[in-house]
């Protein structure tokens, strides 16, 4: 295992508490020692996909560079995370993604560790927390555009399971940049199956503005 795959490993050990909580903060600790220079809070694992498929389509590599991306499991653990990562734990520069609807856990529990207050969101961008407007796949929807998702649909072979979907009668009268948003969820690792294949099909005049100032400011 690489070291910044156990960094990430004993980051989320230490922030969820617990009887193995104390030696994974000294695991953290001594490899943040070895080389992490900064820390990447984002909300799910699709983010963190997106995030280094964009890197690595700009010729980067966040590992060797010491950024290490580190999924949250839902934006409500953001104080836990911070705790850790911020400047009650390890002190590290921070950055991070979040959708629009929970800032409010992330104006909240940076304002709490001391990184600022009264955070607006302009603010949180100099931090180097940015925000999606909806959520990631909306951003990449739009930066594409329906017709290109369905392409990259067709790519993975799910045509036929994502016209199922769009019969449901849930889904039948909705748009249809809203029934793409949705059949990206409705199955374990499809998210991060399509952030994948969805930064892969960006052209780089359309990367959405989060990911981009992200890897500007990391």
């Amino acid at each position: 295992m690489d070291e910044l795959r156990r960094f990430r490993l004993a980051l989320v050990a230490w922030a969820a508490g617990g009887a193995e909580a104390g030696e994974a903060a000294a695991v953290a600790r001594e490899l943040a020692g070895g080389g992490a220079r900064t820390i990447v809070l984002v909300e799910g694992s699709s983010d963190q996909v997106a995030l280094e498929a964009l890197a690595t389509r700009y010729g980067r590599d966040l590992g060797a560079e010491g950024v290490a991306v580190v999924p949250l499991g839902g934006a409500t653990s953001i104080g836990r995370f911070l705790d850790v990562c911020g400047p009650p734990g390890l002190g590290l520069p921070l950055a991070g993604l979040c959708d629009i609807g929970e800032v409010r856990h992330f104006r909240r529990h940076l304002e709490r560790v001391g990184l600022g207050s009264d955070i607006t969101q302009a603010e949180l961008e100099t931090l180097g927390f940015h925000v999606c407007v909806a959520d990631l796949e909306d951003e990449l929807i739009r930066a594409i555009g329906a017709e290109g998702v369905q392409q990259v649909i067709e790519a993975q072979g799910e045509t036929r399971p994502f016209h199922t979907f769009q019969g449901q009668p849930a889904q039948r009268e909705r748009p249809v940049e809203h029934q793409l948003r949705r059949f990206m969820g409705t199955h374990s690792g499809r998210k991060a199956l399509y952030a994948q294949a969805l930064v892969a099909h960006l052209r780089p005049e359309r990367v959405p503005r989060p990911l981009e100032r992200l890897l500007a400011h990391v």
